[in-house]
């Protein structure tokens, strides 16, 4: 699809609601509106930071370049009514943006690069030879509050607060720190999905490239909890010690489960929450008994009673006369509470689709920003910028500044842009700009050296 045959934006009612709100300082905005959305795509979007990250640095300066690359990405619209559009595609950052700003969709969706344009499919269907194949797709991760309902007690579904949210943190640290450490990945852009969950992209060359299976065996070495809801223990430790990668995540999982889950979620408080993490202990110690009479006969009054009662968990189930799969348990639970939980099925498939950074959450109004994954203990998704809280930006904020001051600097998303330009889009570049003029001399030196030959 190509902006061409694209409904002409209508920038006579982009100008009308702006002007609307801009008359009245007091007026109060809406977290999300169709029209503050054409608003948005019409001043805000950056359109010129996702094209550049999904061309990988084809941007035809150089010699080596694949003009290609970004006419065979295969983009997805959810427009309003859910109107859904697959297999959409674009030949410039100009037929991006005016497509984009005229069908103004409420969702855009990434998928893979393919072999050939998506719109051209329906020629590499049927009997033929040729085949319709993904061919290059970032390894991509999403992890979902919805997950974690069966310990969060402040939150449930898709509401979110700064007392469950610790644990995206803990995901975004544990994932960040095996696929650079484990797996030699440098590129990753760690994003909030609007609301309730964060995204992961694996964007080095390498990660891209990997087959299904290849995925899928990455998916599993990063699982940790399985199961379903009539399992009642989910994490299941063997062996006399714990893998290096394990024993490294369990002193971050360690930390925020002391710090943050056990006291925020009041998880040891009540008899209810205090006989899940028992279950958690083997049947054949009399741990649970003890904990439990121990437990009952205790004043609940103290604010840090969960503390209190893991304090007298661990050290029992630490006695060294029991038997070492009881002693485990400690390990265990900290795990099930804090490790991180994956949509395995996401991170599979090459053809998956997901959320573009920078959309508009519908029910959220919500941006979907990048986390910094070295600073993501300040992230706070409660104050992350609504769509109304940018037209406010823009009408009022934004008559203060001079002319010359861009539209996405008078506002609050202008933070998060930066972010995504220094702390991934810059040194992504940097690596593709390399690479290219690595195979690009390599492809010279092999000319050369068959044309000697020839001769």
């Amino acid at each position: 699809m190509g902006a061409d045959n694209a409904d002409p934006m209508d920038e006579d009612r982009v100008e009308e609601v702006g002007a609307e709100a801009s008359a009245d300082s007091r007026v109060v905005y809406e977290d999300f509106s169709p029209d503050y959305l054409r608003i948005y795509y019409a001043r805000l979007f950056p359109y010129a930071e996702i094209y550049k990250w999904l061309s990988y640095g084809h941007d035809g300066k150089h010699p080596g370049c694949d003009a290609t690359i970004m006419s065979r990405r295969e983009f997805s619209f959810t427009l309003e009514h859910d109107i859904y559009i697959r297999y959409l595609s674009f030949h410039d950052v100009a037929e991006m943006e005016a497509t984009i700003k005229s069908k103004c969709p409420h969702k855009i969706d990434i998928g893979a690069l393919y072999n050939v344009e998506p719109a051209k499919r329906s020629a590499y269907a049927g009997g033929s030879d040729r085949v319709f194949a993904s061919v290059e797709r970032e390894l991509v991760f999403d992890i979902d509050m919805t997950d974690y309902d069966d310990i969060r007690t402040c939150c449930s579904g898709a509401d979110i607060c700064l007392k469950c949210w610790p644990l995206m943190n803990v995901a975004i640290k544990i994932l960040d720190t095996v696929l650079r450490e484990d797996f030699g990945f440098e590129h990753l852009l760690w994003v909030y999905s609007g609301r309730r969950g964060v995204h992961c992209w694996v964007c080095d060359t390498r990660a891209r490239r990997l087959s299904n299976e290849a995925r899928s065996a990455i998916a599993r070495y990063l699982t940790l909890y399985k199961g379903n809801e009539n399992t009642t223990k989910k994490v299941s430790l063997t062996g006399p010690s714990l893998h290096p990668a394990l024993s490294r995540a369990y002193e971050i999982c360690r930390g925020y489960f002391e710090e943050h889950i056990l006291p925020n979620q009041g998880l040891l408080r009540s008899e209810e929450q205090f006989d899940k993490v028992l279950e958690l202990v083997p049947d054949e110690s009399a741990v649970r008994t003890q904990m439990r009479d121990r437990w009952k006969r205790a004043s609940t009054s103290k604010d840090d009673v969960s503390a209190i009662r893991w304090k007298h968990l661990k050290q029992t189930l630490e006695n060294k006369k029991l038997a070492p799969s009881v002693r485990r348990s400690v390990e265990e639970i900290v795990f099930s509470y804090t490790y991180p939980r994956l949509d395995i099925e996401v991170s599979k498939h090459m053809n998956h689709l997901l959320k573009a950074p920078f959309c508009i959450h519908p029910k959220t109004g919500r941006v979907c920003v990048p986390i910094d994954p070295l600073d993501c203990d300040n992230f706070d998704p409660t104050t992350v910028p609504t769509l109304g809280q940018l037209l406010y930006d823009l009408n009022n904020e934004g008559g203060k500044a001079g002319p010359e001051v861009k539209d996405l600097e008078k506002t609050s998303l202008n933070a998060a842009v930066r972010l995504f330009q220094t702390k991934f889009l810059d040194p992504l570049q940097r690596a593709n700009k390399a690479e290219i003029t690595c195979s690009y001399q390599q492809k010279l030196q092999q000319t050369s050296a068959t044309n000697v030959l020839s001769w």
